[in-house]
């Protein structure tokens, strides 16, 4: 959590929080380790969030905390001594609480650090290398921003850091997402196979009535004739549900080789008129 602070200077160190649960632990451990107590003060920000933040000049202190982790000034680093006598999850834990932050699933996939410096930016991405999460980087407004955006490396993140509640919490977001796109792809399906049907059956009631005004039903075979009138009675049947409702019921196809037969003697009713027109 020092390590990734937003100051870690020989003159001052300062760790910054919007998070109480954070901001607790901080002063917990800091407390703890040193056996020295720091100062917390609050400042509240625009939109009711508070900012917590820990600030000590004590150089006595400060030397203590320096020796403590062989930090060095300016440029910073991750002590893979230090780390590998600790457990590396508890490590980036406390990365998190520093500087991480994860958006709401339900809105985007979306876990970040915002690391003080390159070097720290670089060795974060890869220690989450080691553990099979591809992270990127990116320098927005003066922070290294270590970033990732691939739900299933999210909840790697998460249960690595012992936050497995919030790897549930994002796993029961991603189904109910699952199940409320298929449910709105079978919405948007049915819809366009409605919309299908209609102007299929609109187009055939336009022949068939042609063909009523023209040459009238006694032309057709009972057949033809059969299913003409079924279609001019049920406009929003389907073709299978028109088939079983014959006489003699009939597939699916057998319909629609039937309302093909009735679009061709349409079809030469409309080329004879067109004929005669021209003539």
């Amino acid at each position: 959590m020092l390590l990734f602070s937003r100051t870690l200077m020989p003159e001052r160190i300062c760790f910054n929080t919007e998070s109480m649960i954070s901001s607790e632990i901080f002063e917990t451990l800091f407390t703890n380790v040193f056996h020295f107590p720091i100062s917390r003060s609050e400042n509240e920000r625009k939109g009711g969030s508070v900012l917590y933040s820990y600030d000590t000049e004590d150089t006595g202190v400060i030397k203590r905390v320096f020796d403590k982790y062989k930090l060095t000034s300016p440029e910073r680093t991750i002590n893979s001594e230090i780390i590998a006598t600790n457990s590396l999850g508890v490590f980036t834990a406390g990365v998190f609480m520093a500087c991480g932050s994860v958006n709401d699933p339900s809105k985007e996939y979306h876990l970040e650090f915002s690391v003080p410096q390159e070097r720290l930016a670089w060795e974060l991405t890869a220690l989450l290398g080691d553990i099979g999460v591809t992270a990127r980087t990116v320098l927005r407004r003066g922070q290294h921003i270590v970033y990732i955006k691939e739900s299933e490396s999210i909840e790697d993140v998460l249960t690595f850091i012992g936050a497995q509640q919030c790897t549930l919490e994002l796993m029961n977001v991603k189904i109910w997402k699952d199940i409320r796109n298929k449910a709105n792809r079978i919405a948007n399906c049915d819809s366009a196979n409605i919309d299908k049907v209609v102007k299929a059956a609109m187009k055939q009631i336009e022949d068939i009535r042609l063909i009523q005004q023209n040459i009238g039903f006694d032309s057709l075979t009972q057949e033809l004739r059969e299913i003409a009138e079924m279609r001019l009675e049920n406009y929003d049947m389907s073709l299978q549900e028109i088939g079983e409702s014959l006489s003699v019921p009939i597939s699916r196809s057998g319909v629609n080789h039937r309302f093909k037969k009735i679009a061709a003697i349409a079809a030469e009713i409309r080329s004879r008129s067109d004929n005669n027109e021209t003539g």
